[in-house]
């Protein structure tokens, strides 16, 4: 996680710029990612496109390569793919992102155990493990009690946290910020480890409460995602400056 590291700290931020772009016509779709790229780009920590949004657009592959090339080098990109599968598989999913996209992280989907994320823990790349998530359906699996003790969300943290340990430091989780108590949960089962934070904003995540729930005692360790707010804000930039500016007034008071 020393590449995040590096830029959290360059640009005293922990905003993650969620890239989820919407709309039919194609050239101004291209032309929006480009003006919320270059306006964002000095208050983000990181840029997160969703695969999902680029694969359902004509072209979607070559979009994400050219918004590759247009988001500054020193600024992470987390392709946002949720991937799960077996290992031969998964290697080739880190293929796409990694050589194809360019990625610098992804997220991954644990259900298959470790061989469907160490693949994807190559050198300097960055991990993030879906351990509990933004959504709450009806049937949550990531609740469901374990004969062991604990949530599966629990011993998802805690798998992450054993891998991360003894493969160099790469790996996080995906904590949403729907519920603060299993933030403040998955931060004692993780307490030196990166979360990445959806659920801010258009899902209803309060952040200050996330943020006093997750935040390590340096200031750092949480990701906070924005997609929605930015991609519809009449100044992406003054949205990111201003979602910036009270994200770091809660990690000057918990630090």
């Amino acid at each position: 996680m020393n590449f995040l590291t590096q830029r959290v700290a360059a640009a005293n931020s922990l905003l993650c710029v969620g890239l989820d772009p919407t709309g039919a016509d194609e050239a101004v779709v291209a032309g929006r990612l480009r003006e919320v790229i270059e306006q964002t780009a000095p208050f983000a920590a990181a840029f997160k496109p969703n695969l999902a949004f680029f694969l359902a657009r004509p072209g979607g592959v070559g979009l994400l390569q050219e918004i590759r090339n247009l988001i500054p080098r020193d600024i992470p990109l987390i392709l946002d793919g949720k991937f799960g599968d077996i290992a031969n598989t998964a290697e080739r999913y880190a293929d796409f992102a990694y050589d194809v996209i360019g990625a610098d992280g992804v997220t991954v989907n644990p259900y298959m155990g470790d061989d469907a994320i160490l693949p994807f823990a190559r050198p300097g790349k960055l991990v993030f493990v879906l351990a509990k998530t933004s959504n709450q359906p009806e049937f949550c699996l990531q609740d469901e009690k374990l004969a062991r003790g604990g949530t599966l969300s629990e011993r998802t943290a805690a798998v992450v946290r054993a891998l991360d340990e003894t493969h160099g430091g790469s790996l996080g989780l995906v904590v949403g910020a729907t519920q603060p108590q299993m933030m403040q949960q998955m931060r004692r089962h993780c307490p030196q480890q990166w979360f990445l934070v959806p659920g801010i904003g258009a899902q209803g995540g309060d952040l200050a409460a996330t943020l006093q729930a997750g935040l390590r005692l340096d200031g750092a360790g949480l990701l906070i995602n924005a997609s929605r707010s930015l991609w519809q804000a009449a100044d992406a930039g003054a949205a990111a400056e201003e979602l910036q500016i009270q994200i770091n007034q809660y990690r000057a008071v918990v630090a």
